[in-house]
């Protein structure tokens, strides 16, 4: 067998040795509910298949693997993780292998929010680790896959001039017609920086 092969199989057992765990007769139940007409147990497998069918047609199962494994450790260890969030919330495959906690049939949470035959990219799964003890999760997987296949990442948010102002303002208490006055006297230009446009304005430099 393949690698590719052998990580799908793999996938499949843990979420196969997860539906008694997260299906009790109780969860089956709640599911009955949102399913009236159907078997609940046939709901849960049919999704599960479905979803495995995208995920394995996409090479994509040593990704979920491998959070698979550092969420399986962290919370051996007794490190706190948060239940999930974001689209990943709609997997069934992440919730029977305890990536997330939130059962998404119940929910009526969609897995197509999560990925879909037509995205090319893999999707983000949204993972939150108690701030105490996540370096101890980095250094599990540093010292598992190699420094060398480890990096940590950030995203930036930016403001353009205009809301740049808004938002000072809005933080300074500054009455919002006030705000808006010196708001309208910035150019036009999405790429107009605060400094170009006081050396641009006379009238703005000296509200300044």
């Amino acid at each position: 067998k393949t690698r590719v092969e052998e990580a799908a199989n793999f996938l499949r057992t843990l979420c196969r040795e997860g539906i008694p765990n997260r299906y009790t007769p109780e969860h089956l139940t709640k599911v009955q509910e949102k399913y009236p007409d159907q078997n609940p147990m046939e709901v849960v497998t049919k999704r599960l298949e479905e979803e495995l069918e995208i995920i394995i047609s996409k090479e994509m199962c040593d990704y979920l693997l491998i959070v698979y494994d550092f969420i399986a450790w962290a919370k051996n260890k007794g490190i706190p993780v948060g239940p999930g969030r974001g689209s990943g919330a709609g997997s069934i495959i992440l919730y029977l292998t305890g990536i997330t906690d939130i059962e998404p049939l119940r929910f009526n949470l969609f897995f197509e929010r999560f990925i879909n035959p037509e995205r090319m990219s893999y999707p983000d799964i949204d993972v939150d680790i108690c701030m105490d003890r996540r370096a101890e999760v980095i250094e599990y997987t540093l010292k598992k896959h190699g420094k060398e296949k480890v990096a940590q990442i950030i995203t930036f948010g930016t403001m353009k001039a205009k809301m740049a102002i808004k938002d000072v303002g809005r933080v300074l208490s500054v009455p919002l017609a006030k705000v808006n006055e010196i708001a309208k006297l910035v150019p036009e230009d999405p790429t107009m920086t605060l400094e170009r446009a006081l050396e641009l304005d006379p009238e703005l430099r000296r509200t300044a």
